[in-house]
């Protein structure tokens, strides 16, 4: 590790690798954290998810001030620009010191030349900041935050609840965590918290979540290493209540990397002294060594398998199942606000294969579910045709297929199973139907 890598030049690295080569935000700093001083690395994030929640600002801003375009191989410096750009106006350090620490930032980056352009630019955003900024209300993305084609969307299928969306979408997300019920229940969790002087709230909608005032890095947390709690939002939490195994049933989390869901389940059974076989598939041998890696820390089992839930052939080689739960492959519109670089990764054009493949999906594990269970269809996206859309199709093409009502007091009641609004209730937005298969035999 050397302390002489600036960390602005590094949150340049993260922000160029995706907009300029489509890598995940999260990739990208696992990659870079162990570069930067210990010190350092939760200005690396700060610096770096600031940019991406408001990358329409900052970019129309750096393009208002280069006088003519960088070219393709200088996009690091552009994200250097932007970097600088979210500190002078995002962030409490001093001017003096974000300026001068982001110039020096060309360095590392190897380019020099680069030093006089972006000294003249932070230091004439200071003096036309007024001007700049007003220039930038005409722009629609950046008042909306995110690109003009998901804005329209949410217009289209939220009219009255878009502008909520938007501004939930911008928040910091608060740190949720799920207590290990199969260790402790979770009173005595909050005990051993408050014990830490780490305040926390309770999340009512689900038995094991609460949520930090403020958050702190994992290996603060009393038990964390002992499996005693993981991190995991309220609305994915939910998944486990809604299947709710029950003693000899096999179940499956055929789409589980990183694996929450999994230990969920898992925790559920054990908490109400259930006996549930839980089988766990992803199609990424990678994702699924994650996977096992995270029900090591838990002290959990489950039978792990790589399987494409989109191939049918593959799936009914496995057997069949009383409880399913598709968290399926989407937008993940809905978990923007926590993974803010998903406004440039996702496209538009993403949207009908994914409503594709979800289809395959659905039709291919239900033909593993056996008559008279249960298969709950989640995903982390807001669009309809995702959600509501997709389960009215699938159910006019099944005909043993039926919905089970959701009756709770969290998200909102739609034609076919109910959906959470990210901020709502203080949970990311998620989308939930619970499926019946039932004998017509």
């Amino acid at each position: 590790m050397s302390n002489s890598i600036n960390v602005r030049a590094q949150a340049a690295r993260c922000i160029t690798a995706v907009i300029g080569e489509g890598e995940s935000l999260t990739t990208a700093l696992e990659l870079s954290r162990s570069v930067v001083a210990p010190r350092d690395v939760g200005l690396l994030y700060e610096m770096s998810f600031g940019v991406m929640r408001h990358y329409y600002q900052l970019y129309h801003l750096a393009r208002l001030l280069l006088s003519k375009n960088l070219k393709p191989r200088d996009k690091d410096i552009l994200a250097l620009i932007m970097v600088g750009l979210y500190q002078l106006i995002h962030m409490r350090i001093p001017n003096h010191a974000a300026l001068n620490e982001t110039v020096s930032g060309t360095k590392n980056l190897s380019k020099p030349w680069a030093r006089g352009l972006v000294n003249a630019l932070l230091r004439r955003y200071l003096r036309e900041s007024e001007d700049l900024l007003t220039k930038l209300k005409s722009k629609a993305d950046v008042v909306a935050e995110m690109p003009e084609w998901l804005a329209r969307r949410l217009k289209k299928a939220w009219p009255d609840d878009w502008q909520s969306i938007q501004q939930a979408s911008q928040s910091h997300p608060p740190m949720t965590l799920r207590v290990n019920r199969a260790q402790l229940d979770r009173a005595a969790y909050v005990a051993l918290l408050d014990e830490h002087d780490i305040p926390v709230n309770v999340i009512d909608s689900t038995p094991a979540g609460v949520a930090l005032v403020s958050a702190v890095n994992v290996d603060k947390l009393p038990g964390f290493d002992e499996g005693k709690v993981s991190v995991q939002d309220a609305a994915a939490q939910l998944a486990c209540e809604l299947l709710a195994p029950v003693d000899g049933d096999r179940v499956l989390d055929a789409c589980a990397a990183p694996g929450g869901k999994t230990a969920a389940l898992l925790e559920y059974a054990a908490a109400h002294n259930e006996q549930a076989k839980v089988v766990a598939w992803d199609n990424s041998e990678q994702r699924l060594q994650r996977l096992k890696d995270g029900l090591s820390r838990l002290g959990h089992e489950a039978e792990v398998a790589c399987v494409d839930v989109s191939d049918a052939k593959a799936v009914s080689a496995h057997g069949e199942f009383e409880r399913i739960l598709l968290d399926a492959p989407c937008s993940a519109t809905g978990v923007i606000r926590r993974h803010p670089d998903i406004k440039l990764l996702r496209r538009e054009t993403d949207i009908v294969p994914l409503v594709k493949t979800q289809a395959a999906m659905l039709d291919a594990l239900w033909a593993v579910l056996k008559p008279g269970g249960y298969l709950l269809y989640a995903t982390c996206s807001i669009l309809p045709d995702e959600n509501t859309l997709q389960i009215e199709s699938f159910l006019s093409r099944q005909a043993d297929a039926s919905e089970v009502m959701i009756k709770t007091n969290w998200g909102q009641a739609q034609g076919v199973g109910r959906q959470i609004l990210p901020g709502q209730q203080g949970m990311d937005g998620f989308y939930y139907a619970l499926l019946e298969k039932r004998n017509i035999s």
